[in-house]
Formats: C-alpha cells, sequence, structure tokens
C-alpha cells in the first residue's frame, strides 16, 4: 500500500490533525515533509507551541530508515509541537513509534477521543528529565487512557 497522508489545522486552538497510512519511502516522507511545513502556515501561535494528533491506525510497519527520518522530522524546530499524541492499533508498529519520539513529550493512545482530551487538558503531569551523558531532554509524561 503506497504512502498517505492528510493535515488539518484549527489555528483558533493551535491544533493540527494528521492522518497517514501504508509504507513510506524516502521520497515518501521528503513529501510529507513539505506538506507539513505548507500546512503549518495555518498557525497562528508561537513557534512549537501547538498541539498534534497523528492518526496511525493505517500504518504499515515501517523501514529501519524510514523510522530514522520520522525521528529527525519530529525534533526539527520548524515543526515541533509542544504536545503530540498519536493514535496507534496494538501492534508492533508502536515500539517504532516509541523509538522514533524518544526524548518528545508524546503518548501512544487507542482512540482519537483519549488523544485530543490529553493534548488538552492541562492536567496531564509532564516531568523533563536531562540526560548529560547524551545531552538530550526526555519528557515523561503520565495520562489516563495511553499504552503502557
Amino acid at each position: 500500500m503506497s504512502a498517505t497522508f492528510a493535515f488539518a489545522v484549527d489555528p483558533v486552538r493551535s491544533f493540527v490533525r494528521i492522518s497517514m497510512s501504508g509504507f513510506f519511502t524516502e521520497a515518501d516522507i521528503l513529501r510529507f515533509s513539505h506538506a507539513q511545513e505548507e500546512a503549518y502556515l495555518a498557525l497562528r501561535c508561537a513557534p512549537n507551541q501547538h498541539v498534534t494528533m497523528v492518526d496511525m491506525r493505517a500504518m504499515h510497519i515501517q523501514a529501519k530508515e524510514s523510522v530514522a527520518a520520522f525521528q529527525v522530522r519530529l525534533s526539527d524546530p520548524r515543526v515541533a509541537s509542544r504536545k503530540i499524541a498519536f493514535v496507534v492499533s496494538k501492534s508492533l508498529a508502536r515500539m517504532q513509534i516509541k523509538r522514533a519520539t524518544d526524548g518528545l513529550n508524546a503518548q501512544l493512545f487507542s482512540t482519537e477521543g483519549e488523544a485530543e482530551a490529553w493534548l488538552f487538558d492541562g492536567s496531564a503531569e509532564t516531568v523533563y528529565v536531562e540526560d548529560a551523558g547524551l545531552g538530550r531532554r526526555h519528557a515523561i509524561t503520565r495520562a489516563p487512557g495511553r499504552f503502557q
């Protein structure tokens, strides 16, 4: 199945909804990146203050290189989100997403409702831990309804 994706931006709520499906090649990730930057022009909030929900329930297991490319993309300061929620099915893809979101304020959910509730609920507990050895900042967030 070829890669497909769509963006919906709600500038009033500083909310980006992304749907993704299929298997992503390097060319698909490049198309995705350009489309993402174009879609984010509709945001009115300060850079990196938006929240994002990514529905990946129809995504296939990705090649290691694609996971690495998405990891770089998620950390790109031009598009990085304050919080990012992934709606996923229970599959091996969950482990790929966890690897790609290492160090980000991200969570995995089984429904869009749970994901959106976490994105807009100020009561989610987020703790940031500095890893001096790697020079990275890791976000640990506890929220109801997320996958363990």
